[in-house]
């Protein structure tokens, strides 16, 4: 059975690099993704067009390719986050969390009893092929989902310590964007009220011995954040970075 890398990795210290992947309709962006060196992707449920099928083919692709697959869901609802498990994502984005309540639920559908309640229903292919039995696998799943939920508003800022209290989440990925408009801000991400907020949300992840972490949309942004102390680290997205390198090159051929 398959170990989480990057929750490995993120429990030991260190930084994992990710992007946003929620357009192109293709594995092989998956296989360039991990060519290129990211160490996870998460894949848009929420703002992409992929259904559930495409989802499952990206997180199969993504296992044998070395990428690990995350899946942001569209809502926090038991049946989106358990099924896209089933179909193999190795760890849950969950938008827009502003209740500890909320969150505590969530946490619960990604865990098999006892530590949750998720619904058993794997088949050998899950654990590619594992001679393993079924309590071995629970315990290994339960051990190896990665749990990530998002702040976007100023409501779960102002929450953030409260929130970060449930048990069983491994990082946060702010969401600047949705974070920018409730703050009144919108899109100035350097902004003195934007950096200060989301200094005060990883002070708090560090307090609760969760992982900090942001989505980014530009190189210069991902750095900035990565000094200061971001370990669960996203930066541009699948079309972003092909506009970027596509523009470049016809600037300096032009």
């Amino acid at each position: 059975m398959r170990i989480n890398a990057v929750k490995k990795a993120l429990s030991e210290g260190k930084v994992q690099l990710g992007t946003n992947f929620g357009q192109l309709r293709s594995q092989d962006v998956v296989r360039i993704l991990a060519a290129a060196g990211f160490d996870w992707a998460f894949i848009d449920g929420e703002h992409g067009g992929f259904d559930l099928e495409t989802i499952q083919d990206i997180c199969r692709i993504a296992l044998y390719a070395g990428l690990c697959p995350i899946v942001r869901v569209a809502d926090v609802q038991y049946s989106l986050i358990a099924r896209t498990l089933d179909v193999g994502a190795q760890g849950i984005i969950f938008p827009r969390i502003e209740s500890p309540e909320l969150l505590e639920k969530a946490v619960s559908w990604t865990k098999f009893p006892p530590i949750g309640v998720r619904g058993y229903g794997l088949t050998p292919i899950h654990v590619n092929h594992s001679k393993a039995s079924m309590s071995e696998i629970i315990e290994h799943l339960n051990a190896n989902t990665l749990v990530v939920f998002q702040i976007e508003t100023k409501r779960g800022l102002e929450a953030r310590d409260e929130i970060l209290s449930v048990p069983g989440v491994d990082a946060v990925m702010i969401g600047p964007a949705d974070l920018s408009i409730s703050l009144g801000v919108p899109g100035d991400f350097q902004h003195p009220i934007m950096v200060d907020a989301m200094e005060k949300i990883r002070d708090s992840c560090i307090a609760h011995g969760v992982v900090p972490g942001t989505q980014t949309r530009t190189l210069s942004l991902a750095k900035f954040w990565k000094e200061r102390g971001m370990r669960f680290l996203g930066c541009g997205s699948e079309t972003g970075m092909l506009l970027d390198r596509a523009t470049e090159l016809v600037r300096e051929l032009t």
